[in-house]
């Protein structure tokens, strides 16, 4: 071969490769991808206001969907109407354990977004005042589940009570309405309660709040991993955010929520933002919660909760975006 020839075949060969490269690392990436939001996660509200997917990704398209609560939230996952779900961590477990075959790749916040609320006048004093009472909650969702173990707690289970079956926003008007005795509340429903009806907080923990995680299937997390890391890095620049202003995220809750300011400032004062990579940490507290889904038949018999945690929980795309 002349030596006029191989530059330009070494030029070839080199496009080809850019080319071939180029086309490999942006093949996971859809033409479309769908994602929740919800008022009880706020690092969602920012992703979408701020449009940080759309601006890093200007070749596709970018669709929202709203969330009333977890249960919403898998379903539309589970349904392919979503390609991400921002849900509970234990209503992931839930979901997990019951078959659907999903991932936690982030952890958005550690709330305590929920605790059992009753009315300003109401007699019930504590947890065992509530035997033989309704309570308002959502089947599936981390208040439902709070519920469960704040009974557990005081050696009470869901047959001690009489359980309503309602989403967050009907559950916040039968208390009001006093159709039921007590709602398992979410913010920033339960925060407007407080505000605006006077309701109070009958029993509160912590401890009994899982973490706001978000969730994909496991197809989805195979075939488009670039994806997953794009739309992590969106919500670790809304986490850093939200952190750094936290007044101008009270003022994006309220005004999306249109609650007033002070219900969003209460939400996210009981808000810790500083968690992001899904870790030991949180799969251990995950797997002593979960021991109630276990209690209360909510999973499969023989379901072993830890190896389903296990199987959960997916770190490699935050550990390798997270700085």
């Amino acid at each position: 071969m002349s030596s006029f020839k191989k530059p330009y075949l070494k030029l070839f060969i080199t496009g080809v490769l850019a080319t071939t490269f180029t086309a490999t690392a942006f093949a996971a990436i859809p033409k479309t991808l769908k994602l929740d939001y919800a008022y009880y996660a706020p690092t969602s509200l920012i992703v979408k206001d701020q449009k940080l997917l759309e601006k890093a990704l200007p070749n596709t398209e970018i669709k929202w969907v709203f969330s009333q609560g977890s249960n919403r939230s898998l379903e539309y996952l589970n349904s392919n109407s979503s390609d991400f779900a921002s849900t509970a961590g234990l209503a992931a477990v839930l979901s997990r354990a019951n078959g659907s075959p999903i991932k936690t790749v982030y952890i958005q916040s550690q709330p305590e977004w929920t605790a059992l609320v009753v009315a300003k006048d109401s007699p019930l004093k504590s947890l065992k005042d509530l035997k033989g009472k309704k309570i308002a909650a959502t089947k599936g969702t981390d208040p439902f589940l709070f519920t469960l173990q704040a009974l557990d707690s005081v050696g009470l289970t869901k047959r001690d009570v009489q359980l309503v079956h309602l989403q967050h926003p009907d559950g916040k008007t039968a208390l009001e309405r006093g159709q039921v005795d007590a709602w398992a509340g979410l913010d920033p429903l339960m925060a407007a309660a407080q505000i605006q009806s006077g309701a109070r907080l009958l029993y509160r923990n912590v401890n009994f709040n899982s973490y706001g995680v978000l969730s994909v299937k496991e197809d989805f997390a195979k075939q488009s991993p670039e994806a997953i890391e794009v739309v992590i890095k969106a919500y670790e620049q809304a986490r850093k955010w939200a952190i750094a202003n936290p007044d101008k995220t009270a003022e994006l809750l309220a005004r999306e929520s249109k609650l007033p300011l002070a219900v969003a400032k209460l939400q996210l004062s009981r808000t810790n933002f500083e968690q992001n990579i899904p870790s030991v940490k949180q799969s251990q507290a995950l797997k002593r919660a979960g021991n109630i889904l276990v209690e209360e038949d909510l999973v499969r018999k023989g379901t072993n909760v830890n190896q389903v945690v296990d199987q959960l929980f997916d770190p490699r795309f935050a550990q390798k975006v997270v700085k």
